[in-house]
């Protein structure tokens, strides 16, 4: 965000990401800030990103 530049907030800032689910596919959006989730996600299928955690690596979907 070109608002943000230079400010010292702009660490704060939350930023949305998207990821596969690993268990059903579906595109989940979260929120980050610092690396980290900031709140828990729940996708359809029961899977859950916890808020806290290390955002995890992509895993490569095989075609």
């Amino acid at each position: 965000m070109a608002v943000f530049d230079g400010c010292e907030g702009n660490a704060k800032t939350w930023v949305l990401e998207e990821m596969d689910c690993p268990q059903c596919g579906k595109v989940l959006e979260y929120y980050t800030s610092r690396g980290r989730i900031v709140e828990d996600v729940t996708c359809d299928c029961g899977y859950v990103l916890k808020a806290q955690e290390p955002i995890p690596m992509p895993t490569k979907r095989e075609e």
